[in-house]
């Protein structure tokens, strides 16, 4: 059965887990969960839009980095990492899963104030901890190994190639529903419109073809509509759809070396995409939330903003040719720009899976497995995610990830 085939109606109507969203983080959810020996149950992974169009991971620049400020969100990124360049293994040495590599041409942030660069020194000091080989670069060894940089008002950048770079995140996707599938798990093509709970748990979901399912846990993983789902629970979470634009362009004057993704200070972001061409990425100064089907370009974003900036850090990007270009949206967690996971402290069989801000692809591996665990076990066996959970909203207590691109 192909990765994609969603069926339009509940095989039982009654589950041990439901999983609503199917994309990147759900998926994740529902094979880790279908692969731990000790579950022996009933999956149903309900999306509304099986054909992932619109949803968050199709629209990904599919990146990943160790360059956090937080070690938490660090030995998360570093397991994606393993994960994804051992797909096979992880799969049980399936040789129809592919071997994976990350490109990894890093990412390179670059500052241009004191404050920003004591951010990077002490950014630094965490992912080294942790192992990360991340190096500090002076504006004069910024010129010397990326000559094509402008670098007369840098203060300081900061430089990872290893396991930072670009990685195939279709072939983990797939994979993960193909045999999250041969496991038996059901996907379900359907909008969820109600959730019933009593007495502090949840006990199933309505969806709007009037099918009622009942379920003993369920997890949110519905990306930027998050909220939606959660209100539909009674519980309410700072999680809103904020657009994010990307454009890949070509260049006259191609560089001589690949282009670290470049976070620069103006906010843009920008990357290698192909052999001679680039990617880059921004969002709209006010930032607004937005509805979860808005997807319409703003032309003058790159016209009066993305273009002159990367020109300006790059010259040579004067003269550039855009190929493509699409809207997407980030789940951004208003509260701290770091997920929400685990249980809710009332409602006790509804688990978060929401609100990554924008690093949720390559944390999809770790939250997963972390999630499975609590599922599961009732309790976390690798990461402790913990951090995570929801109290430290109702508690006042931000868990705040600073390194938000």
């Amino acid at each position: 059965m192909p990765p994609n085939s969603y069926v339009s109606s509940p095989a039982h109507n009654a589950y041990d887990v439901i999983i609503i969203g199917g994309a990147m983080m759900g998926a994740a959810a529902a094979w880790f969960t279908a692969s731990d020996p000790d579950f022996d149950g009933r999956i149903l992974v309900i999306d509304r839009d099986p054909s992932y169009a619109n949803c968050s991971t199709a629209h990904t620049n599919s990146c990943i980095r160790q360059q956090f400020s937080t070690a938490l969100n660090v030995r998360i990124s570093q397991f994606g990492a393993d994960f994804i360049q051992n797909l096979r293994g992880y799969m049980g040495g399936d040789p129809r899963v592919p071997q994976l590599k990350i490109q990894n041409y890093g990412y390179m942030y670059l500052a241009d104030t004191t404050a920003g660069a004591d951010a990077l020194r002490s950014s630094h000091a965490v992912q080294r901890a942790e192992g990360a080989e991340t190096r500090l670069m002076t504006p004069e060894e910024l010129a010397t190994e990326y000559p094509f940089y402008a670098t007369d008002d840098l203060v300081l950048g900061s430089i990872n190639t290893k396991d930072e770079g670009y990685w195939d995140y279709m072939a983990v996707f797939d994979w993960w529903r193909r045999s999250a599938r041969e496991r038996g798990v059901e996907f379900l093509a359907g909008d969820v419109t109600q959730i019933s709970h009593d007495a502090g748990r949840v006990t199933g979901v309505t969806l709007a073809s009037g099918d009622s399912i009942s379920c003993r846990q369920l997890v949110n993983a519905s990306g930027p509509r998050a909220a939606r789902t959660a209100a539909m629970a009674g519980i309410n979470i700072p999680v809103e759809p904020r657009k994010r634009y990307t454009w890949t362009f070509s260049a006259a004057q191609p560089l001589c070396r690949e282009l670290p993704l470049t976070v620069d200070p103006s906010g843009v972001h920008i990357r290698q995409d192909g052999a001679e061409t680039y990617m880059a990425g921004a969002h709209s100064h006010i930032d607004p939330a937005v509805d979860p089907d808005d997807f319409d370009m703003d032309h003058e974003i790159w016209m009066d903003h993305v273009w002159p900036a990367i020109a300006a850090r790059i010259p040579q990007f004067e003269a550039i040719r855009v190929l493509r270009e699409w809207a997407g949206h980030y789940a951004m967690n208003t509260f701290d720009q770091n997920a929400i996971c685990g249980p809710h402290p009332e409602l006790t069989n509804f688990l978060f899976l929401n609100g990554f801000s924008g690093h949720g692809l390559q944390q999809a591996p770790a939250m997963g497995r972390g999630t499975t665990e609590w599922l599961v076990h009732g309790g976390y066996r690798t990461l402790d995610l913990s951090p995570f959970h929801f109290e430290r909203i109702t508690m006042g207590k931000p868990y705040v990830e600073t390194a938000i691109i």
